[in-house]
């Protein structure tokens, strides 16, 4: 608890024509204020560094880039490796884990260790790794790195602690999983193959062992050799040469025969009675041609080959289509006794995994599903119906279903906003899913104490939104909308206007979202904006649009002599609202070109009939910039709505427009330069009319290259940092010193980085970078608060323009709403970024707003429908320190705290010398206030509000791109989000109390099952048949068998996080009492086993015993000569 003070001694003054913005913190030019202003600001703050910590929370979507599948049929989990070097877990909706590797190398394979809560990752750096996952966030517990072999293949089978790892050599180690080191034993593949052979059998591309004997294991290399190795004798059963490749083996249960994959999209069937050629061949989808020849096909990369108790067996495969269908989709063939099905995918087939009721091998497999792992996304099919329909996905793995843009996150908000958004939702959910329950159903997880209604936003790149339900760390879709509905669909190649975006004209830039009026508003990527309302009826509605013309000319410019014959802002005729209707323009600031008003289009056509729109967000407004003399419309950077004055302020790099959306008309519309008057701190300097113009034109088109790349002078869609598949490293403090135009070239940033603005040219331009209407004191003689507008601009100037807005509802839907421009300036180092304000005591004031109300709900004639608006006066609880209110200003370099109405600093903090902020919130955390910044070196920084004191600092991301930057958003509660890749949204916290409940929130991975047991196998064959219970791994691979092996070949390294998941899992009583449950219950378990094992062991000697009995009486009464 510390308490800071800030006594005034007096403010500082200065001359009319003084210039402003200086330096020093010192108040704009004009008079001592004449309002009351307070001699102490006495806060009292209650946060400390102790509240704040980062860490990761949770990981959704699709894992990008994936690479490898895995399932435990008994734990019924399901886990993917990417090549970036992440594991994804999944169980039940709620258990979704994230663990990453170290080193970053692509996962080349996982296996589980069925039932025992540990995996096996095998890497492309060529190490293999155990994971424990008996706690919530799983860590590893042993690494082995091979030093001078490349894995290639890994099998471990069920209940073994020996893992067998093929190599790129084709020979065979043999790991112990306890201990995680190498056996002397090893299958080098010149003693696999005869001696005779003069060619290598390249790598090992599958490794099994038999069904039918546990001690022999089934080999197979690249080139189409296969070796049955028998492990006791060591030596090889069989060998089998092949002239096509092999892509993979499939066993029969029965262990009598197994099925091959090959690189000519052929099935070989081998009998091991006969190894000498295979018992079947068969292409299954390789036609016969006029000239008896088998047309060419694609390779089989996998197949399973499952039997059934009651019907014929599956033969499940991926690939293998014929090449002369150009542009055919991948496909699964799923194969059931004569009947072949094709399912084709969207994407290609990475992986693919049958899902069977039993884990051992030896017995009938019963298949019921499979898990289908594609590039960009996971489809589950169900085996067990003849149409094999896929199962209702309940993970959220199609955020990226078009390329995310945009990114809005709102913690805390009012509680009945999900159930209604995800009641409409409901209506348009797609049918036709299989009946049956989700089958990776695996972990626990219990709604934690510590949940509030959470919502996040997407915008995509095809124009749709979707709304997101992310309470208790969770993630599933409420609702989707499409804004295309509001236009046209445009025809290709039709006029200037197709000439701005080619592929994707409704991408959403920027979204504003009230969830207490429920009013939203989308700014596009063609220069519209979309105003929405929301309502529970479906309606027929005529879409208002409005255009406007906010287009820098090449008399914009300002010179000193222009100047003087400008009106000042003072004037009230010069702000008179111009009413405008569709296909009504005013005139461009300072435009005196009437040619230019021939290419005044916009770059998209509304819809200009009545069309139905369904309940949930309605269209009720768009407005849109106009080409202008042959130039696009520059990309709107900022965007503010306020549903309490029922205005909508917006701007981009050539000036500012204001829209009262009650009354659909603009109201200002005016260049940045003309918002100063006579206060402008910049002396600009005027050019050629010819020159000008052809910069204007060079600077429209980088300033929409944020979005999209302009080589050729066109603007086309690429999405080069935001949606491709190739993850751009680079730094941005090494791409931020290129010039402005390789750097708009490149997707890179430039000075406004943040507000999506190209670098500005301190002469001409200036772009308008955020927007905050609220009440407050738009003049230093003001005593009570008004409706304001606070603009911020790209060369960090901060104007104040008044409003007055008509109070009676009548008046207001009549009368125009007047604004003022008063001349009041502020500065700042660096592009303006965010407008917060705090009372005298240090309380957040929220922006008033309008509460919702169903316009299209029937009117009842005795209760008339008026507007209620709730409004947070900044002197509502001011009565110990008199009138006024704090602004909070953060720039891209530093943040100031303003006195209003005197316009005095009252503290200043620079951020970052070196580097930029990206993102800045005023957020609340801990009931209370902080501003939370994030930077473009990566590092994640929270200063105290007022005094802005540093309160925490960390370097969390070394390096940062577009992607990122753009997606980054803090919202309450000590919580953030950004888009991790462009398929995944990464959730972190920044508050101490959040990472210390986490453990609580986060799924159970294992969950303490016994172990299905196998089927009855008899006595006789169990105790005289000599099969895989009888085989002893220990004895064969064990130090003592077979010694150690060499150290050179690989290093074994212990892991970190062992001992330290086991503390954080035991954290607390809850993690305290479920690790003795599951300790006691793996005692009894063991002790269970042990039981079972002895009554066997007493059972067979009593067995024994009983027939040496027989065999003394029988031979006892026998001469030495009659044996």
């Amino acid at each position: 608890m510390k308490k800071f003070r800030k006594v005034l001694d007096g403010l500082t003054t200065s001359s009319p024509g003084a210039t402003v913005g200086s330096p020093s913190c010192g108040s704009a030019a004009g008079t001592p204020t004449a309002a009351p202003t307070p001699k102490e600001i006495d806060v009292q703050e209650t946060l400390v560094s102790e509240n704040f910590q980062l860490c990761k929370t949770v990981r959704h979507g699709f894992p990008y880039q994936p690479t490898a599948l895995a399932f435990d049929p008994v734990q019924k989990i399901l886990a993917i490796g990417s090549r970036s070097g992440g594991v994804r877990i999944l169980g039940r909706p709620g258990v979704d884990c994230y663990c990453q590797h170290e080193s970053g190398a692509a996962v080349l394979q996982l296996q589980f260790l069925i039932n025992e809560g540990a995996l096996v990752s095998a890497c492309a750096d060529d190490t293999l790794h155990l994971w424990n996952l008996r706690q919530r966030r799983p860590a590893i517990l042993h690494s082995l790195k091979f030093n001078r072999e490349r894995i290639t293949f890994c099998h471990l089978p069920f209940q073994s602690k020996w893992l067998y790892v093929g190599t790129e050599r084709g020979n065979t180690h043999i790991v112990n999983i306890e201990s995680f080191v190498l056996s002397g034993y090893v299958i080098m593949w010149n003693k696999a193959i005869e001696l005779s052979t003069k060619t290598h059998p390249g790598p090992v591309v599958h490794l099994s062992d038999s069904p039918k004997d546990e001690g022999k294991l089934l080999i197979g290399f690249e080139s189409g050799t296969i070796v049955q190795w028998d492990l006791r004798g060591k030596k090889a059963d069989f060998r089998i040469y092949y002239d096509e490749a092999i892509h993979s083996v499939s066993w029969h249960h029965e262990g009598k025969q197994f099925m091959c994959s090959h690189s000519d999209g052929s099935l070989t069937l081998w009998n091991l009675r006969n190894t000498t050629k295979p018992f079947q061949v068969t292409f299954p989808h390789g036609k016969i041609q006029r000239d008896a020849r088998k047309e060419s096909c694609k390779p089989i990369l996998k197949v399973e080959y499952k039997t059934c108790r009651n019907s014929e067996p599956f033969v499940i495969f991926s690939g293998g289509l014929s090449y002369d269908k150009a542009g055919r989709r991948p496909a699964l063939t799923i194969m059931h006794g004569k009947a072949i099905t094709v399912l084709e995918m969207d994407y290609p087939i990475v992986e693919f995994m049958v899902l069977c009721e039993t884990p051992y091998n030896n017995e009938v497999q019963e298949p019921y599903a499979v898990v289908v792992l594609l590039e960009k996304d996971l489809i589950v099919v169900d085996l067990t119906q003849s149409n094999y329909p896929v199962f209702e996905n309940p993970y959220p793995m199609d955020i990226h279903e078009s390329p995310v843009t945009c990114t809005a996150y709102f913690a805390d908000c009012p509680p009945d906003i999900i159930p209604i958004l995800y009641s409409i939702g409901a209506k348009h959910k797609k049918t036709g899913y299989s009946q049956k329950e989700w089958p990776i159903s695996g972990g626990t997880w219990t709604l934690g104490s510590h949940t509030y209604p959470e919502i996040i936003i997407t915008g995509h790149a095809d124009g749709s939104i979707k709304f997101w339900d992310a309470s208790a760390i969770t993630l599933q879709m409420l609702y989707k909308m499409k804004t295309s509905k509001v236009f046209e669909k445009p025809k290709p190649g039709e006029g200037r206007a197709a000439e701005l975006v080619e592929e994707d004209p409704f991408a959403i830039q920027m979204v504003s979202w009230c969830p207490q009026s429920r009013m939203f508003c989308v700014v596009g990527i063609s220069a519209h904006i979309i105003l929405y309302r929301f309502s529970k009826y479906d309606a027929n509605t005529q879409i208002v649009s409005l255009e406007v013309r906010l287009q820098c000319d090449s008399d914009d410019v300002i010179s000193p002599s222009e100047n003087e014959n400008n009106p000042s802002f003072s004037e009230p005729g010069s702000h008179s609202p111009q009413p405008h209707h569709q296909h009504q323009h005013p005139a461009s600031p300072g435009s005196r070109t009437p040619e230019g008003i021939k290419d005044s289009i916009p770059c998209l056509k509304v819809k200009d009939r009545a069309v139905r729109v369904p309940p949930g967000y309605q269209s009720e407004l768009v407005i849109q910039l106009l080409w202008v003399d042959g130039e696009p419309p520059q990309q709107i950077t900022s965007l503010d709505i306020n549903s309490a004055y029922g205005l909508l302020a917006f701007g981009n790099c050539n000036g500012l427009a204001v829209v009262d959306y009650l009354q659909k008309t603009v109201i200002l519309c005016m260049s940045t330069l003309d918002l100063y008057g006579s206060t402008d701190p910049y002396q600009r300097l005027t050019r050629s009319p010819r020159r000008n113009r052809q910069s204007t034109s060079e600077f429209c088109m980088r300033g929409l290259s944020n979005f999209y790349s302009d080589s050729k002078k066109r603007i086309r869609t690429s999405y080069q940092s935001l949606t491709e598949l190739t993850d751009n490293q680079q730094s941005i403090d090494m791409e931020r010193n290129k010039s402005p135009t390789s750097e708009s070239r490149e997707n890179s940033f430039t000075r406004s980085r943040s507000s999506s603005v190209s670098s500005i040219d301190r002469d001409t331009k200036e772009a308008v970078t955020t927007l905050q209407f609220g009440e407050s004191y738009g003049r230093k003689n003001d005593v009570l608060p008004t409706p304001c507008l606070w603009v911020g601009t790209s060369l960090g100037v901060v104007l104040l323009i008044p409003m007055s807005i008509p109070t009676d509802q009548e008046e207001r839907m009549e009368e125009p709403v007047t604004m003022g421009v008063s001349g009041a300036v502020l500065m700042l180092k660096g592009s303006v970024l965010r407008f917060s304000f705090l009372d005298c005591m240090g309380a957040l004031i929220q922006p008033p707003y309008e509460v919702w109300r169903d316009h299209n709900a029937p009117e009842d004639p005795d209760r008339p429908r008026r507007r209620k608006l709730v409004h947070f006066s900044p002197s509502s609880s001011q009565d110990a320190c008199g009138d006024g209110h704090l602004a909070v200003v953060c720039s891209e370099r530093q943040a100031k705290v303003f006195l209003m109405p005197s316009q005095s600093c009252l503290f200043v903090h620079n951020i970052t010398e070196s580097s930029f902020v990206l993102r800045a919130d005023v957020v609340s955390v801990c009931n209370s206030v902080c501003l939370a910044c994030f930077c473009a070196n990566g590092h994640v920084m929270t200063l105290s509000l007022p005094s802005l004191r540093p309160l925490m600092d960390v370097n969390y991301l070394p390096l940062t791109d577009m992607r990122i930057a753009r997606t980054f958003y803090f919202t309450n509660g000590g919580q953030a989000l950004y888009l991790s890749s462009p398929t995944e949204v990464q959730r972190i916290t920044y508050s101490q109390e959040m990472c210390d409940n986490l453990q609580e929130m986060l799924g159970e991975l294992f969950t303490p099952i016994e172990t299905p047991e196998a089927q009855n196998r008899g006595f006789l064959k169990g105790f005289f048949g000599g099969n895989a219970h009888t085989f002893d791994r220990e004895e064969l691979f064990g130090e003592a068998a077979a010694g150690k092996a060499s150290r050179s070949l690989a290093q074994h390294i212990p892991g970190q996080g062992g001992v330290e998941g086991m503390k954080v899992a035991a954290s607390g009583v809850v993690g305290e009492l479920a690790r003795a449950r599951i300790a006691l219950d793996e005692r009894g378990q063991r002790l269970g086993e042990l039981e079972e094992r002895t009554a066997l062991m007493m059972t067979s000697a009593e067995a024994f015993s009983k027939h040496a009995h027989e065999l003394m009486l029988k031979c006892k009464d026998k001469k030495w000569y009659q044996f």
